[in-house]
């Protein structure tokens, strides 16, 4: 076996810990040896379809079982993995499926439409429908006779390409970033070193998209650590204190606003968790202290993180011992990863804010196929985060502004720049800006100010509903101003920090 090579990681738990349960959702069970054999069983129909080594398969479905056994059986063909976020828009979903030229798309059940819709503008691409048989505990794809002697992997090359997924970046193009086995191999290392391992006792919970690199990672520390997770479909702060409450939840991943209403479901069944939760991930931005201090209050063990998707989720961990002592803080590099302070491309020593950079083999070497934006990002293998942070005297990351523009709504990053170019797309707006405003439910929503031409008749509503045709539906504008000229520089960059205080000159307005 080549150095770089491991065992295929669900193989080899299915051979250690053949019994042992794997995956469970609110449908059904699996120990890991079922899972193995579900992901080889798709593996053979996928291949029917002329998926290969180094095929890119789209991949647009729900939280399920049918997204896990397709991710691996992905990896028992060497194909790569296009997981597409569900919240797009058609058009959004058809120019990434266009940008990262997908020779097929598998959906499942909940988004036929969708992918009928897809497979009508792209009739080249080879589309098949998964779907679970819960009377046989079955997942398949629908009329594909599999190819029985298809040839499988039985290795992990830590080199190839696991999966391509899709980030907005300042500009608001979106890149695909590439993601090896390497990342998630040494992510899950590095997290593990950090938080501790329990071995048979650890369940994480899992009920984040899986089309996000956080959720996607907890795919793979699921069979690299040979731990338990539980899978949902969507987050339900009842379902996840009660499975934290009665099956065994050791490990949690959340956002602010998830976490928050945990808490306040906590409080309305006036219960309190057990100790067998023993972390609580809290990463999609900076936490609100008020947050940290009331879960602080109720020995809640909450844990900070800062990551990306270009870090494989997880790249600075506050260590459980740390939580109280550092509050605030995302904490120290994981053990892989290297963290340094940039401004004016000067490194900064303590509590000198500046570009938060990261090195280490769970870091992406590049987007693919924009060899300009990797050149950009990434420079003698440091990336750029664009995030604003500094380090403390004893090297903790605080973390002040997740990229100076970015919106983080309910754990989605939000661009400025990708909203202004499809407002811009109407004949009547001149100019457009966009930027955060706090909302308590989501952190924060979106909100615009545009500038029309002369003579225009635009109302605001009308806006907000063009908006909606070329928009997911959590990037359109909760509320659009219309303005007079924005405020711009001497070169002419428009001063988004500077866009809040519009308000009070005088505007119109439309929520939507």
């Amino acid at each position: 076996m080549n150095s770089t090579h491991l065992p295929n990681w669900l193989q080899r738990c299915a051979d250690n810990t053949p019994r042992k349960l794997a995956i469970s959702t609110p449908e059904i069970a699996w120990t890991f040896a079922e899972l193995n054999l579900q992901a080889l069983q798709l593996a053979q129909q996928l291949a029917a379809l002329g998926i290969k080594q180094g095929s890119r398969v789209a991949l647009l479905a729900s939280n399920g079982v049918p997204f896990v056994v397709c991710v691996h059986a992905l990896i028992r063909l060497g194909a790569i993995l296009v997981p597409l976020n569900v919240r797009l828009t058609l058009e959004e979903q058809l120019w990434l499926l266009r940008d990262v030229e997908a020779m097929a798309l598998l959906s499942d059940s909940t988004y036929t439409e969708r992918a009928a819709a897809i497979q009508q503008a792209l009739p080249t691409l080879t589309r098949a429908r998964l779907q679970l048989e819960t009377a046989t505990r079955h997942v398949s794809l629908h009329n594909v006779t599999p190819d029985q002697h298809a040839p499988l992997l039985d290795e992990i090359d830590l080199e190839a390409t696991h999966a391509i997924m899709y980030t907005s970046g300042t500009t608001g193009i979106p890149k695909g970033v590439i993601i090896t086995y390497k990342m998630q191999w040494w992510n899950a290392v590095g997290s593990a070193l950090n938080l501790g391992h329990q071995g048979e006792s650890d369940c994480w919970l899992l009920c984040m998209p899986l089309f996000h690199i956080g959720g996607l990672s907890i795919l793979m520390k699921n069979v690299i650590y040979g731990i338990r997770i539980i899978v949902y479909e969507k987050f339900d702060a009842a379902l996840v204190n009660q499975a934290i409450r009665e099956q065994g939840v050791s490990i949690i991943s959340v956002v602010a606003v998830m976490l928050q209403r945990m808490l306040a479901e906590l409080d309305a069944s006036h219960q309190r968790y057990p100790s067998t939760l023993r972390c609580v991930l809290l990463g999609g931005g900076p936490a609100p202290r008020p947050l940290l201090e009331d879960c602080a209050s109720r020995d809640i063990p909450v844990v900070q993180t800062y990551g990306l998707t270009e870090s494989c989720s997880q790249a600075v961990t506050l260590s459980p011992a740390d939580a109280l002592r550092k509050l605030g803080s995302a904490g120290r590099p994981l053990l892989p990863v290297q963290l340094r302070i940039v401004d004016e491309s000067v490194v900064v020593g303590p509590n000198q804010p500046g570009v938060i950079c990261l090195k280490g083999p769970s870091i992406t070497a590049g987007y693919d196929h924009r060899p300009d934006a990797t050149a950009t990002t990434i420079q003698d293998g440091w990336l750029a985060t664009g995030d604003i942070g500094y380090l403390d005297e004893e090297g903790y990351l605080y973390v002040l502004d997740r990229r100076s523009d970015l919106i983080i709504s309910g754990g989605e990053n939000i661009y400025p720049a990708e909203i202004e170019a499809a407002l811009l797309t109407h004949p009547d707006v001149a100019e457009a800006g966009v930027c955060g405003q706090s909302d308590p439910q989501w952190g924060q929503v979106p909100i615009a100010f545009v500038h029309l031409h002369p003579g225009s008749t635009l109302t605001p509503t009308e806006l907000i509903a063009y908006a909606t045709q070329h928009l997911a539906r959590y990037k359109v504008p909760r509320a659009i101003y219309l303005t007079p000229p924005l405020p711009r520089n001497s070169s002419g960059k428009l001063l988004r920090r500077e866009l809040p205080t519009l308000l009070s000159r005088g505007t119109q307005r439309k929520s939507s």
